[in-house]
C-alpha cells in the first residue's frame, strides 16, 4: 500500500518494549508500507522530522555533526545553536533551515497516513493523554489515527473526553483491526525487533522473546484489570514459530518472558511446558548470541527498516572504535568521514555496504560471541492455589528463573507456603513475587508476608525476591489520573514509610534475617514504630539510632560525630503521651503533612514530638 505510518509511545519510563506496536509494525510492514516508531519528547520529533527533510535538500554531510543544534534552532529560531558551524551563517542552507522553524511554529509537520499511540498504566495520565493530543498534529487529514492499549481500554470514555479520539478497546486478536479486508491477526503477529533500533530510549528488558502462550485469567480479583484487558482464557497459544520468524529476521534472544496471567490454569501446560523445551529453554540452557552485524547488514540489504540499521551500524562504528588504539582510532575515522559514515542522519545504505569490506575484519577481531546462560520467565506470576506437585515437576523441566508466585493476601499463607515448598522440592531455588498492599489488607499483613519469605528463605535454603507494590484503583475517577489512593487501613505516613525504605533497597526485599530486621523490624512492634518514625531517622537509622549501631556492632563499624540516638529521644516522648494526646499527634503525622498549620495548639507536649517531623532537624 505504501503507507507511511508512525507508531507513539509515549515518554515515560517502562521496563518492556511495546509489544503491541512491535506487532503493529510487522503488521504494515507486511503490507509494504513505510514504518517509524518514536518514543521521546513529540516536539523534538517534529523539529527533527524537519531537520531531516532540510538534509535531503542540502545533502552537506559536515553538517551530521550539528544536527542536535540543527534540530534546536528550528525549535527556538536563536542563532547562537548554529554559530559553531562554519561558514553557515552565509550558506543558502540557512535560508532553508529558517524556513523549517517558520513551518515548525505553525505546526505545519511532516504528515503520515497512519499514527499509532500506545498507552499503559492511568497514573501516566497526563503524559499520555498530553501525547495522544500532540500526536494528532502529525496525521494527515484524511489519514487514521489509533490509541489502543492499557489505559485505552481501562478508560476509553476518559480519553475520548480529554482528547476527541474514540480508543481501540482490548486486543487486536481478530481479522480487519486495521483494514477490513485484511485477514492477518495482529495479536498472532511475530514481533518486530527492528523498530527498538530507531529510538535512543534502552528498555532494561530488551535481550529477550516476548510472548504469550495463554490469554486472561479463571479468576476475577477485585484489584485486577486482567478480566477487562484479556475477557476470554485461552488456553493455549503456540509461540514456536513467532520464536523461529524472530531468530531468522533479528537473531537469537537471550531469555523468554511469557507475559501470561495464569498459566497453571491451562488445560494445555504440559504441551506449552515441551513447546518452551523446543524452543531452547530446557533446564541447563545456553544460547550462542547471533552476530548483531551480520543480522543488521542482511536487513539493510533487503530493505528492512532502512533507518533503524542505519543508526543501528553507525552505533556499531562507534562501539569498535572505542576499542582501538589512538592512531588505528584515527584512520578509522578518517576512512567514515571519507564516505559520510559518521552519523546516522548522513549515512547511506550503499556506502555503508561498501564500507563492510573493511569494517567486518575489525568487528570480527573485536565482538566474540561467547556461550551463555538463557532462562524462562513467566512475568506476571503463577497462582499457588493451582500448584500442584504434578505442574511443579512438570515445570521445573525448564530453565525458569525466577519462579514468580503471587502472594497478595496474608489469608491464603499456607497455600503460598505450600507452593514454594513444592517448587524447592523439584529444585527451582529463585523465586520472586508482587506484594499487594495499600488494598483491603492491613500494614500488619504486609510485615507478616515479608518475613515468611524471609523465613523460608532460612528455611529451604532458597532465593525469594519481594516487590511490594502499593494498590491503585485503576477504575476510580477520583485516582485513576494519580497515585494518591490511601487503603481503609492505611494512611499516607505509613505509605511513605515502606516506601523509604524501599527506596533504600531498591524496591525490592531480598533474603537475610540481619538484612529484613534492620529495614523493617525484629518483630511487628518494631515494625508499627518504623510506621510512625519521622522519615529522616528512616532513612538514616543507623545515623539516628544508638540501638541499632549497638545490635549491629559487629557488622557496622564505619561511625561519624555526627551519630546520635535521636530516633530513640522521638520514641520516649511518643510513648509518653497520654491516649488523647496521642490521638491527635497520630491524626497529624498520618497526614504526612508536618508544615505551618499542622498543628494550631499549643501543647508543649505535643509540639516536642512533632518538632522530630520537621525535616534536616539538627
Amino acid at each position: 500500500m505504501n503507507r507511511s505510518v508512525l507508531l507513539i509511545e509515549p515518554d515515560y519510563k517502562n521496563k518492556y518494549p511495546p509489544m503491541g506496536l512491535m506487532k503493529i509494525a510487522t503488521y504494515f510492514r507486511r503490507c509494504g508500507d513505510d514504518v517509524r516508531f518514536f518514543k521521546g519528547d513529540l516536539k523534538k520529533f517534529a523539529a527533527q522530522l524537519l531537520c531531516e527533510e532540510f538534509y535531503q535538500e542540502v545533502k552537506e554531510p559536515r553538517l551530521g555533526k550539528y544536527f542536535p543544534r540543527l534540530i534546536e534552532y528550528i525549535r527556538s529560531g536563536k542563532n547562537e545553536y548554529l554559530e559553531v558551524i562554519p561558514d553557515f551563517d552565509c550558506s543558502p542552507a540557512k535560508g532553508l533551515l529558517q524556513e523549517c522553524h517558520i513551518r515548525y511554529k505553525k505546526r505545519d509537520f511532516i504528515k503520515f497516513d497512519f499514527v499509532g499511540v500506545t498507552t499503559l498504566f492511568t497514573f501516566y495520565w497526563a503524559k499520555t493523554i498530553e501525547t495522544i493530543n500532540y500526536a494528532k498534529m502529525f496525521c494527515k487529514s484524511d489519514g487514521q489515527i489509533m490509541v489502543g492499549g492499557i489505559a485505552a481500554t481501562l478508560q476509553p470514555e476518559e480519553i475520548y473526553k480529554e482528547t476527541g479520539i474514540h480508543p481501540y478497546i482490548g486486543l487486536l486478536d481478530k481479522p480487519g483491526a486495521i483494514d477490513p479486508d485484511n485477514t492477518d491477526i495482529i495479536d498472532e503477529l511475530p514481533l518486530d525487533y527492528s523498530i527498538l533500533n530507531e529510538i535512543d530510549y534502552h528498555y532494561p528488558a530488551s535481550n529477550a522473546y516476548f510472548g504469550y502462550m495463554t490469554r486472561g485469567c479463571i479468576r476475577s480479583c477485585a484489584f485486577c484489570a486482567v478480566k477487562t484487558l484479556e475477557p476470554e482464557y485461552k488456553d493455549y497459544i503456540g509461540i514456536k514459530e513467532q520464536l523461529e520468524y524472530v531468530d531468522e529476521h533479528f537473531g537469537h534472544q537471550k531469555d523468554l518472558l511469557l507475559m501470561d496471567n495464569n498459566v497453571f490454569a491451562s488445560k494445555c501446560f504440559d504441551k506449552i511446558i515441551d513447546e518452551i523445551k523446543e524452543c531452547g529453554f530446557a533446564k541447563g540452557a545456553t544460547y550462542l548470541p547471533s552476530n548483531e552485524y551480520d543480522i543488521a547488514l542482511d536487513n539493510l540489504k533487503r530493505g528492512y527498516n532502512t533507518r533503524g540499521y542505519i543508526r543501528k551500524i553507525v552505533g556499531m562504528y562507534d562501539m569498535i572504535s572505542g576499542k582501538l588504539g589512538e592512531e588505528e582510532a584515527g584512520r578509522f575515522f578518517i576512512l567514515r568521514e571519507d564516505r559520510g559514515l559518521l552519523y546516522p542522519e548522513t549515512a547511506e545504505v550503499a556506502q555503508i555496504l561498501q564500507f563492510d569490506a573493511i569494517f567486518r575484519p575489525m568487528y570480527d577481531t573485536h565482538v566474540k560471541s561467547v556461550k551463555r546462560n538463557r532462562y524462562i520467565d513467566f512475568n506476571q506470576g503463577m497462582d499457588a492455589r493451582l500448584a500442584t506437585d504434578e505442574n511443579m515437576k512438570k515445570l521445573a523441566e525448564i530453565n525458569i528463573r525466577p519462579l514468580r508466585i503471587a502472594f497478595d493476601h496474608y489469608e491464603q499463607r499456607e497455600i503460598y507456603c505450600r507452593a514454594i515448598r513444592l517448587a524447592a522440592k523439584y529444585g527451582i531455588k529463585d523465586l520472586s513475587n508482587y506484594l499487594l498492599y495499600n488494598f483491603e489488607d492491613k500494614p500488619d499483613d504486609l510485615y507478616y508476608r515479608m518475613r515468611i519469605n524471609v523465613d523460608l528463605c532460612e528455611e529451604l535454603g532458597v532465593t525469594i525476591y519481594s516487590f511490594p507494590m502499593k494498590f491503585h484503583p485503576i477504575f476510580d475517577p477520583e485516582y485513576f489520573r494519580n497515585r494518591d489512593y490511601i487503603g481503609t487501613h492505611w494512611n499516607r505516613k505509613f505509605i511513605r514509610a515502606i516506601q523509604a525504605v524501599l527506596n533504600s533497597t531498591k524496591g525490592k526485599v531480598g533474603k537475610g534475617v540481619s538484612f529484613f530486621e534492620e529495614a523493617f523490624g525484629r518483630n511487628i512492634d518494631e515494625f508499627h514504630r518504623l510506621l510512625w518514625m519521622p522519615e529522616e531517622f528512616i532513612i538514616f537509622r543507623r545515623k539516628y539510632d544508638a540501638n541499632l549501631r549497638a545490635r549491629m556492632a559487629d557488622k557496622y563499624t564505619n561511625y561519624t560525630d555526627d551519630d546520635c540516638d535521636l530516633a530513640n529521644e522521638w520514641w520516649n516522648e511518643f510513648c509518653q503521651l497520654p491516649e488523647e494526646k496521642l490521638a491527635i499527634v497520630k491524626g497529624i503525622i498520618g497526614k504526612n503533612k508536618f508544615g505551618e498549620g499542622a498543628y494550631t495548639g499549643d501543647d508543649k507536649q505535643i509540639l516536642r514530638v512533632l518538632k522530630y517531623y520537621q525535616p534536616h532537624r539538627n
